[in-house]
C-alpha cells in the first residue's frame, strides 16, 4: 500500500493547517502538490513566471517543507512556478534554499527540467493550431508534460524534495503508487481524483486529502473538519478538466475508467476500483509552448443612462465604424484589432447568452490589440473622446458617460498565445528532460 499526502489543490490556494497535521500523523509515503497549470492562460508560460507572488509562495512551500520533515517522506511539485519553466523551477529553488536556511534544516533537493530548446517530430491533437517553423521559433517559452516515469526517475535520487518543471497534474501523485506494484489503473485513476485536492470532497476549500493505493484500487479521505467524500464528489472528478469522463490520456498510456465502481466506506471515505490502464504503442508527451501575438492597450467607460444601456450593441457598433475610418485617417494602413466588449451584457458568452434580462447599467471596454505598444495606445487613445461623447444618433445631445481611470488607457503589454498543442514522441522517457540533484 502506497499512501500519497495532498495538501491543496495548488501551491499557492492554501491549506488547512489542522488537516495537514493530521495527514502528517498518518504518515504518508510521499507529499505531493501541484505547482500551476494552462487555466490562467498563456502568459504566464510566454513570460515564464509564476502567478502567485514570491512572499505567499514561500509562505505555503515553508509549511511543506516542515511537513515534510515531520512526516520523513519525499515532497513532491510538479508544474512549478504556474508554468513549469527552466526559471521557475529556478525561481523556487531559490526559495527552497532561503527557507532551508532559515529554519536550520539539510535537505537533499532534485529538480526537473522540462523546458525544450529543441523538438522533435510532433503530432497535433485535436483542435490544434497551424505549425510551422516560424511559429515554433517565435514561441519564447516551450515545456513537455512530464509523466509518472520522470518523476520516478527523480524520487530514486533519494532526494528529500522534488521541484519538477511542468509535469501532467496526476503524474506527481501516480508515480510512487506505480513504481510500488501498486494497480496501474488505480494509481492513475486516484492520482486524477486526487490532484485538486479536496475539491473531490464536499468542503473543496479545505484542500487536504490522503490517497491509499493498493493492489487493487484506491482510498480517498478527506481531512479537514467537515469535509466528506461521497461516490458522488469523488466520480465527479473525472469530469473536471476533462473532454471524456471516462478517458484520461496520460503519457504512454491511457486510463479508462468505464467500469470503475464507487463505494462508501462511510461518510468520509470512498474506495473506488476498477480503472483499467491501457499502455500505447508509442511513448508521447504532451508540448506546450507560448509566443507573443502583439501588444494591447484597454480603455474603459461605464454607462447608466437607460437609454444608452438599451442601445448600447448599436451604440457600440457606431462607433467601431467610425473608429475604424479614423484610424485609417490619422494612422493609414497599421494592423491592429480593437474589440469592444460589453461588461454585464453577454460579456463571457457573447452569442451563446441565455438570459435576456436587461442590465441597468453596462462597462465598455475597448481592447486594441497593434504590433508595438505605441500603436496599440496611439489607436486607443483615438477610441477615447468616442466612449467618452459620442451620442447615439446626430440628433441627441452630446452626452457624457465616465471612465473609472485617468489616464482612462492602460497599457497591457506583450499579449501571448498558445502556440503548440501536440504531442512528441519519445525513444526514452527522459530523452526530453533534464534531472539534477543540487547540493
Amino acid at each position: 500500500m502506497t499512501r500519497i499526502l495532498i495538501p491543496s489543490g495548488a501551491l499557492g490556494l492554501g491549506y488547512d493547517q489542522t488537516a495537514l497535521e493530521r495527514g502528517i500523523a498518518a504518515k504518508p509515503d510521499l507529499i505531493a502538490i501541484d505547482g500551476g497549470s494552462t487555466d490562467s492562460g498563456p502568459s504566464y508560460l510566454g513570460r515564464g513566471v509564476s502567478k502567485y507572488t514570491r512572499a505567499s509562495t514561500k509562505i505555503e512551500w515553508a509549511g511543506l517543507i516542515r511537513a515534510r520533515a515531520a512526516a520523513g517522506c519525499p515532497l513532491v511539485i510538479g508544474t512549478a512556478g504556474t508554468c513549469g519553466t527552466d526559471s521557475t523551477v529556478d525561481w523556487l529553488v531559490e526559495i527552497t534554499r532561503e527557507i532551508l536556511a532559515e529554519e536550520g534544516m539539510i535537505a537533499k533537493i532534485a529538480t526537473l527540467k522540462s523546458q525544450q530548446t529543441t523538438l522533435g517530430e510532433l503530432t497535433a491533437l485535436p483542435g490544434a493550431p497551424k505549425l510551422d517553423a516560424q511559429t515554433i521559433a517565435q514561441c519564447t517559452n516551450i515545456v513537455a508534460l512530464a509523466g509518472a516515469e520522470q518523476i520516478q526517475a527523480a524520487i530514486n535520487t533519494g532526494a528529500d524534495i522534488i521541484i519538477a518543471g511542468r509535469t501532467t497534474d496526476t503524474a506527481i501523485i501516480a508515480a510512487l503508487p506505480l513504481q510500488n506494484g501498486d494497480h496501474p489503473g488505480g494509481a492513475w485513476h486516484g492520482a486524477k481524483i486526487g490532484e485538486c485536492g479536496a475539491l473531490c470532497a464536499t468542503n473543496p476549500q479545505s484542500g487536504v486529502i490522503l490517497v491509499d493505493f493498493d493492489s487493487a484500487g484506491f482510498t480517498v479521505t478527506p481531512l479537514a473538519d467537515g469535509a466528506h467524500a461521497t461516490p458522488h464528489t469523488v466520480s465527479a472528478h473525472m469530469l473536471y478538466e476533462n473532454s471524456d469522463p471516462f478517458i484520461l490520456h496520460e503519457p504512454g498510456g491511457h486510463l479508462d475508467v468505464t467500469a470503475a465502481r464507487y463505494t462508501a466506506l462511510d461518510d468520509t471515505r470512498v474506495r473506488v476500483e476498477g480503472g483499467i490502464w491501457v499502455p500505447a504503442d508509442r511513448y508521447t508527451v504532451k508540448v506546450e509552448g507560448a509566443r507573443i501575438l502583439g501588444y494591447q492597450t484597454i480603455i474603459m467607460a461605464t454607462i447608466r443612462d437607460a437609454h444608452y444601456v438599451k442601445n448600447v450593441q448599436a451604440w457600440c457598433d457606431d462607433i467601431a465604424t467610425k473608429h475604424r475610418a479614423k484610424v485609417a485617417d490619422r494612422l493609414g494602413d497599421v494592423d491592429h484589432t480593437t474589440e469592444l466588449r460589453i461588461i454585464g451584457q453577454s460579456a463571457t458568452l457573447g452569442a451563446l447568452e441565455t438570459h435576456g434580462t436587461a442590465p441597468h447599467e453596462v462597462g465598455v471596454m475597448g481592447i486594441v490589440t497593434a504590433a508595438d505598444q505605441d500603436t496599440a495606445r496611439a489607436i486607443a487613445m483615438l477610441l477615447n473622446p468616442y466612449l467618452l461623447h459620442h451620442p447615439l444618433t446626430k440628433a441627441e445631445e452630446v452626452p457624457t458617460f465616465s471612465f473609472p481611470f485617468s489616464p482612462a488607457e492602460t497599457d497591457r503589454g506583450p499579449i501571448y498565445g498558445f502556440a503548440l498543442h501536440h504531442v512528441m514522441e519519445l525513444s526514452d522517457p527522459m530523452d526530453a528532460f533534464r534531472l539534477e540533484v543540487l547540493t
